[in-house]
């Protein structure tokens, strides 16, 4: 079933109140509204870019954090869209916002044990990333828990200090 962007802010809107934090659910509008605006300034110039997939794709990027605060959220998110019925390419996005490059140890946190899920391992390692993907990978690094868009390298320094990296 293919997942709108109105369906995708639903579900989140739907989370809100029910954990910890909404601070999540404001950086996955944030992620989704950012990958609308440079998908579609991408389709103005040509490229073929689905501008409504890209905007559900930030929207539930994060969606496993409904499930767990952070660590194996990727997991979460990917079984509860099956769950639900959504497409692969929807369902992917869980499992691919945070490991760039095809690459396992490429990650904003915790590096997963290949051994303890060889599932995530092979298919990180053999997926091949849309555009719609890489558009959300690139939103998520740019996007903090909040509604502001920062640069890339504020945003790292963001997640280093959140994850007590510094």
């Amino acid at each position: 079933m293919k997942l709108t962007s109105n369906k995708a802010l639903e579900i989140l809107e739907n989370f809100r109140g029910t954990t910890q934090s909404d601070k999540w659910i404001d950086h996955c509008i944030c992620v989704g509204n950012t990958a609308g605006r440079i998908a579609k300034a991408l389709t103005e110039k040509g490229f073929n870019v689905d501008v409504d997939k890209s905007i559900a794709l930030g929207y539930v990027h994060d969606i496993g954090k409904y499930i767990v605060k952070f660590e194996k959220h990727e997991i979460k998110g990917y079984e509860f869209l099956k769950e639900k019925g959504f497409d692969e390419d929807y369902c992917n996005i869980c499992l691919t916002h945070s490991f760039l490059n095809n690459d396992i140890i490429c990650v904003a946190g915790g590096v997963p044990d290949p051994n303890e899920n060889p599932f995530l391992t092979n298919f990180i390692k053999n997926h091949i990333y849309k555009i719609e993907e890489k558009i959300v990978n690139l939103c998520d690094l740019m996007c903090p828990q909040g509604k502001k868009v920062f640069t890339i390298d504020k945003r790292l320094i963001d997640i280093m200090i959140r994850h007590r990296c510094l």
